[in-house]
C-alpha cells in the first residue's frame, strides 16, 4: 500500500523521518504535561493568576508547535505541489493560516 506524501487532509499524509516524529511527539508530550499540571492546579484550587500564567505557557507552546509544522508544510508539501502545478495548495495554505490566526 503506497502512502501519499502530502498533508492537511485525512486522505493525505506527510512522510516524516523518525527523528522528526520523535521531536514533534516529545513536544506534544511536554504540552500534555503542562495541561495536566493546570488540571492539578484547578483540583488544588490554585490562585487564578497562577493558572492563567500556566495556560499562557501552554498557548505559547502550541503556537511554537504550529509554527514548526507550518514551516515544514510550506517547505515540503506546498513547494512540491506548486512545482507539480497544483496551485490549489496556495488556497489551502491561506485557509490554514487564517484558522491559525483566529
Amino acid at each position: 500500500m503506497e502512502k501519499k506524501d502530502c498533508c492537511c487532509c485525512s486522505e493525505k499524509q506527510t512522510m516524516r523521518s523518525e527523528e522528526q516524529k520523535k521531536a514533534l511527539l516529545n513536544r506534544l508530550k511536554r504540552i500534555e504535561g503542562q495541561v495536566r499540571g493546570i488540571q492539578a492546579m484547578i483540583e488544588k484550587d490554585s490562585y487564578c493568576n497562577d493558572i492563567l500564567i500556566q495556560s499562557a505557557a501552554v498557548s505559547a507552546a502550541m503556537n511554537a508547535f504550529n509554527k514548526e509544522i507550518l514551516a515544514s508544510h510550506i517547505h515540503s508539501c506546498v513547494v512540491r505541489d506548486i512545482r507539480a502545478g497544483n496551485d490549489e495548495v496556495v488556497d489551502e495554505l491561506v485557509t490554514t493560516i487564517q484558522k491559525l490566526m483566529k
